[in-house]
């Protein structure tokens, strides 16, 4: 099955570098895919690649894209 996934925003150091700053679409967040847990909670699953976060944070990278993967991906991820 192929993946497919939406862009939501993105992902950059902070200005002290201190810590990771996410900038998220007001829209597409609110178009984003949700999931109830069991005690009723909605929740949004994100997703940013592991290797280019880390070339944010070694400064080898400014930004990185922050995701949602779409359809039944995004479902067996809300499961686990």
């Amino acid at each position: 099955m192929q993946k497919s996934s939406t862009l939501v925003g993105y992902m950059r150091k902070s200005t002290n570098g201190g810590a990771l700053k996410m900038s998220i679409s007001a829209e597409a967040f609110a178009q984003a895919q949700k999931y109830a847990s069991k005690d009723g909670k909605e929740y949004v699953n994100l997703i940013v690649n592991l290797s280019r976060a880390q070339e944010v944070i070694n400064g080898d990278r400014a930004v990185t894209s922050v995701c949602q993967l779409l359809g039944q991906m995004a479902e067996k991820g809300a499961q686990a």
